[in-house]
Order: C-alpha cells, then sequence, then structure tokens
C-alpha cells in the first residue's frame, strides 16, 4: 500500500432492485461517512446495478488505495470470487476485508431487532447454494442460540431448504419469531411477511453498531496490511 492519504473505504453491497434497500444501503454508506469525517468512503455493487465494484476498483486504484468492506453478511460467492477477483484488478493498490457476519456484532443486532419475544425462533437468511455461506449461516443460528438460551433454527429465501414458510411450520405450538437475517427491505423482506410467524423483525438497517463494525473492518484490514 502506498504512503499518502487514507486509502479508500469501497463499501460495496450486493444489489437490489427494491428503492427501499438502496435507500438504507446507501444510508449505511453515509453513517459511516459521518462517523469519519475525511475518510473518502465509495459506493460499489458487485450484482443487480451500479457503480459495479470491478469499475469502481479500477477508478479508484488508478491512484489510490483502497479497501473493499463487504456490506454482505456471510462470505459466500460474492466475497471469495467477485470480490476477490474485484480487488485483485488493483495491482496491488486494493485489499478486501472480511464480510460483517456472522459474529458477535451482528448477533447484537439480531438480539436487538427481536426485542422481548417469548417463544420459537427462526433465523431466516437469504440462502446460498455456496458452502462457505451455509457454514456462515449456520454459525449465526449457533451464535443467535447462545444468546438467547434457546433452540434456533433456520430457513432460508432461496437456493436452500427448508424454506422460512416450512421452517416456522415445523417450529411447533405456540408463537414463532422470525428473525430477518438481511442487511436491508427488498423482495426477500416482503416474502418474511408470508410466513406464518407471529413476529417478524425488520432487517439489520442502518445501526450504529453495524457502522462501527464497517470502520472496524476497514482499519483491521489496514494494520493487518501495515503489519506484513
Amino acid at each position: 500500500m502506498s504512503a499518502g492519504r487514507p486509502p479508500v473505504l469501497i463499501a460495496c453491497s450486493h444489489g437490489t432492485r427494491s428503492a427501499a434497500g438502496r435507500s438504507v444501503v446507501d444510508g449505511l454508506r453515509a453513517a459511516v461517512r459521518a462517523a469519519r469525517p475525511g475518510l473518502e468512503v465509495e459506493a460499489a455493487q458487485v450484482d443487480v446495478h451500479g457503480p459495479f465494484l470491478a469499475d469502481v476498483v479500477d477508478r479508484v486504484c488508478a491512484d489510490r488505495d483502497a479497501v473493499v468492506v463487504p456490506l454482505l453478511l456471510s462470505s459466500g460467492y460474492h466475497v471469495r470470487v467477485d470480490i476477490a477477483e474485484a480487488v485483485a484488478r488493483g495491482g496491488g493498490r486494493a485489499v478486501a476485508a472480511p464480510a460483517l457476519g456472522p459474529g458477535e456484532v451482528v448477533t447484537d443486532v439480531l438480539c436487538e431487532r427481536l426485542g422481548d419475544f417469548d417463544g420459537r425462533v427462526v433465523l431466516a437468511a437469504a440462502g446460498s447454494s455456496d458452502a462457505r455461506a451455509q457454514a456462515d449461516v449456520a454459525e449465526a443460528v449457533r451464535l443467535l442460540s447462545g444468546r438467547l438460551g434457546t433452540p434456533v433454527t433456520s430457513g432460508f429465501l432461496s437456493a436452500q431448504e427448508p424454506s422460512v414458510a416450512d421452517a416456522v411450520a415445523a417450529a411447533g405450538p405456540g408463537p414463532v419469531a422470525v428473525v430477518s437475517y438481511l442487511l436491508a427491505p427488498g423482495v426477500f423482506s416482503e416474502r418474511l411477511a408470508r410466513a406464518g410467524a407471529a413476529v417478524v423483525t425488520e432487517p439489520l438497517g442502518v445501526h450504529p453498531a453495524l457502522v462501527d463494525l464497517v470502520l472496524e473492518r476497514y482499519d483491521t484490514t489496514l494494520t493487518t496490511l501495515r503489519g506484513s
């Protein structure tokens, strides 16, 4: 990494056709900027709509260093392949931080969204055919179950079984809460309302703990690089 101005933080999301979802992700980036004045925060996506990450890395790394922070909750295909390939285009001037989840910070926010609900819990994830992403969701379930002190099962909105609705139905008698393991609203979050649960939590959204986590990912990645 070159000396001079701090590397640009490229906050890379999946991308969504949902106007509400885009607004929330843009709001998270804006909150990161506000939390650290002077740090340049660039938007990028890996899918659906631009600006696409590869193009942003090409532009930024023409004369600046950059840290790509995935605004994603697991280390699946988009992190391991799409982001890794885009970072490789930086010619040594770009590096990628880990995804935001799973972890204790995300678990904190999930518990806050759930509140004092007393019943069975299903963690609802987007779903993926990628084994690493599947393992990350399993870890998110384990962490949430440990924090709540009660069993938590998983349900998926695509690519995996059981579906969220099937997971709710299989949870047994009594009220069931669906905990949304999604960053922002969109097509997936809209489906959760039809899953038959007594409670459906909001996506993680713009939360101060997530703002701090984005900056922690940026700082830790820089420290690792400079110490290597």
